[in-house]
């Protein structure tokens, strides 16, 4: 694809998200891509609840969600491997990947660390386990270029947070803080949908039936953030 036609396919979708009024993405938009037309590109998730989609179906949490949306941009992408429960920590996540020993694949997203912080553990262990998870992620993806982290979103927005609304926030921009630091040290894309999470405090449909998750709107909209940075990565 041309630089010219990558600028225009970035234009439109952003457009059609922007006008968008519902978690649904703007599926109808056509890549003039050719290079991938034949090719089916492996998705592993790793994380926790926000990864697995605690409280909605399967097919409304973001990487399912995100599958969707490439597939309709001519990047395919096969049914996505998903290494993530609810409740998870760093170091739950190190031991599934060890015991589930995944094979490597074409792109590997990591969403990790609200249990952590949820927990009262360590932050510096969190910094450790951390580092290892995104060197595994590397491993598995066969370079930095092709791992994504996203964000911890800020559950102190829900009601199940609100008490402790001010404390959560600053903990939860520390741990952002530091993977962010992270990914730029490695060149990797971190993709911010925090300031999302917090942009809908107030909105009736942010959550799932159990206050707390993102509803299958929320998770829409990360993967209208999310998906023109893998777009660039597979394309």
């Amino acid at each position: 694809m041309t630089t010219t036609s990558n600028v225009l396919l970035r234009y439109i979708f952003t457009i059609l998200c922007s006008c968008s009024s519902s978690s649904t993405l703007p599926l109808k938009i056509q890549s003039s891509n050719t290079q991938t037309d034949n090719k089916t590109f492996s998705f592993l998730a790793l994380g926790d609840s926000y990864t697995v989609g605690q409280s909605v179906d399967r097919d409304q949490s973001w990487p399912f969600q995100l599958k969707k949306g490439l597939d309709s941009l001519n990047i395919n992408i096969k049914t996505p491997t998903v290494i993530a429960k609810t409740g998870w920590t760093t170091r739950d996540l190190l031991r599934a990947i060890k015991e589930q020993a995944p094979s490597n694949h074409d792109l590997v997203s990591l969403l990790i660390g609200v249990n952590n912080q949820f927990q009262g553990k360590s932050f510096s262990k969190f910094k450790t386990e951390f580092d290892d998870l995104l060197l595994i992620s590397k491993t598995l993806a066969d370079t930095y270029q092709n791992v994504i982290v996203v964000s911890i979103p800020d559950y102190g927005v829900t009601p199940f947070g609100s008490r402790n609304k001010i404390t959560i926030a600053k903990e939860l921009d520390s741990y952002n803080t530091y993977m962010q630091q992270r990914c730029i040290e490695n060149n990797i894309k971190f993709i911010d949908i925090t300031t999302i999470s917090r942009a809908l405090e107030t909105n009736d449909k942010a959550l799932a039936v159990d206050n707390l998750h993102p509803s299958e709107y929320q998770y829409g909209l990360w993967v209208e953030k999310i998906i023109p940075v893998v777009y660039e990565i597979l394309k």
